[in-house]
């Protein structure tokens, strides 16, 4: 029986060109516990119903946003959806305690590389600190953070068949999810997740 719901919180303004994400979304779609919203779907004209929002996140134990990393942050819907969502006295602030202990965490995918993100790589900064406003989002609303789960060098993914091992990955996090099966602080303290998953997995074989 499932002990935590989870909500999917899908954003990608061309899922007909995705190879990461759009696969990682249809299959939660069938995953016992898991609701999954595509965003740019329910909201083609990005009117965001804050009513409908909010009562999934009360509804909901544990809130995902899977995203591909446009220019160091989300797509823009993801954005707004804080913005107008996530209101005081609702998620902050006097009386503001609908998240408080919630769980959330970004599933996303990045086009480079992963030694790209690193203080003396290409961009300068981990995907945790690119994270970093998320993270607080967490913080500020009483959620707690775990790591990201990120497919990194995604354009090439499919092509190189890493993307079968990773959403065998995702599909085992959102079962773990749903059935309260992590570690949670050591899925607060990873880099990313896929790396606590594959030494949990490592383990579990020895």
């Amino acid at each position: 029986m499932a002990n935590n719901k989870v909500l999917i919180l899908y954003a990608h303004p061309s899922p007909h060109r995705s190879e990461v994400n759009q696969c990682l979304f249809d299959t939660a779609t069938s995953l016992a516990g898991v609701t999954a919203i595509d965003l740019y779907y329910e909201y083609p004209a990005s009117h965001i119903n804050i009513d409908v929002e909010q009562q999934r996140l009360i509804e909901h134990d544990v809130v995902i946003f899977l995203f591909p990393l446009y220019w160091y942050s989300t797509p823009a819907i993801l954005k707004e959806w804080q913005d107008l969502v996530l209101e005081y006295g609702f998620a902050y602030g006097h009386e503001g305690n609908a998240l408080e202990g919630k769980t959330f965490l970004c599933a996303l995918s990045a086009g480079g590389r992963e030694e790209a993100y690193q203080a003396k790589g290409y961009n300068h900064y981990t995907i945790r600190e690119l994270l970093h406003p998320l993270e607080q989002m967490a913080t500020l609303t009483g959620m707690r953070y775990l790591a990201p789960f990120c497919l990194f060098g995604a354009r090439t993914a499919k092509d190189e068949r890493r993307l079968d091992t990773h959403i065998s990955q995702w599909s085992q996090l959102l079962a773990d999810l749903v059935d309260d099966n992590l570690d949670v602080e050591a899925a607060c303290q990873a880099k990313v997740l896929n790396v606590y998953l594959s030494e949990r997995h490592q383990g579990e074989l020895e």
